[in-house]
């Protein structure tokens, strides 16, 4: 009798724990915004550094007024360049706050991809979905992505989506190129392939999911840097340790930061400001922007 008394106390404050750590990260942690830092050696010695802002899964809907808010105060970092890597949107009336949230980043040059999230209106899904290696095929009713990508060229931001370029950004020349969103299996590397620019002082490539292939293209044709983002970090993560699920192909332990890819490139998973309309939970793991800096090779 008094085991199973031990064992029912033992319970209960499991679940006490549970409820707090929900209450958490769905009240405090989702919301405590912040901007991660990193120095990027990728540069030629002797460059002067360059300053790349890197946003992603941003997930606005018009009622996150903080969020918006947070984006358009990110322009005081005064980047040399913006980047953002997809999901931005994620309600069928959420093109104005979009496009006010990010109005005061056109300032500056600034590129985009979408993401899976862009093309198609949230719905319920069960959260063990995303233990299942399958890629989302269908997502039922579209939102207005195309009038959201308008509004941002118009803006004055580029599209990248199977787009290669060069931007002038701080004071140099910096190459790009960037496809649409390889979890819905819309990536077409090959419409962008070839070796990257070899004049530019950086080569960044830019994608929505960090799919193990796509950096290794990317790799192959000499780029620098590849920017992603899609996983959230692992958005619920073990405490001090790795994401639980990443929802993409790269390892649990790449789900988000800095990372080196060969001896030559590195990538970088932002873990995003936002979380899904269904899914509004984060912990261990909070929503952030990345003020890259790039800075000359040793």
């Amino acid at each position: 009798m008094q085991r199973a008394g031990t064992v029912a106390r033992a319970l209960t404050g499991l679940g006490g724990c549970g409820a707090a750590a929900l209450l958490y990260g769905t009240l405090i942690e989702r919301n405590a915004f912040a901007v991660r830092h990193f120095d990027v050696p990728v540069l030629r010695p002797g460059s002067a550094p360059l300053r790349v802002l890197h946003l992603s899964d941003l997930h606005i809907t018009p009622a996150q007024r903080r969020k918006q808010q947070f984006i358009r105060n990110l322009a005081r970092l005064e980047p040399d360049l913006v980047i953002n890597t997809g999901d931005t949107l994620s309600a069928r009336d959420g093109v104005p706050a979009v496009l006010n949230a990010l109005e005061p980043l056109a300032a500056f040059p600034a590129v985009f991809v979408p993401g899976n999230n862009d093309y198609y209106v949230p719905q319920p899904k069960n959260p063990l979905r995303y233990f299942v290696p399958e890629r989302d095929k269908q997502h039922g009713e579209l939102l207005p992505w195309p009038e959201l990508a308008q509004g941002m060229v118009r803006a004055g931001w580029t599209d990248l989506t199977h787009v290669r370029t060069t931007l002038g950004a701080g004071g140099t020349k910096v190459a790009l190129a960037g496809t649409d969103d390889p979890h819905l299996l819309r990536a077409r590397y090959d419409l962008i392939a070839g070796r990257a620019d070899d004049d530019a002082a950086v080569r960044i490539g830019v994608t929505h999911s960090p799919e193990p292939y796509l950096l290794q293209n990317f790799a192959d044709d000499g780029y620098d840097l590849v920017l992603a983002g899609h996983t959230h970090g692992g958005q619920v993560r073990v405490p001090f340790g790795p994401a639980i699920v990443t929802n993409c192909g790269i390892d649990r332990g790449r789900a988000r930061w800095l990372h080196q890819w060969d001896d030559h490139m590195y990538f970088h998973v932002c873990a995003g400001l936002g979380t899904g309309p269904y899914t509004p939970i984060r912990f261990a793991c909070r929503p952030e922007a990345t003020l890259l800096r790039l800075v000359a090779r040793s």
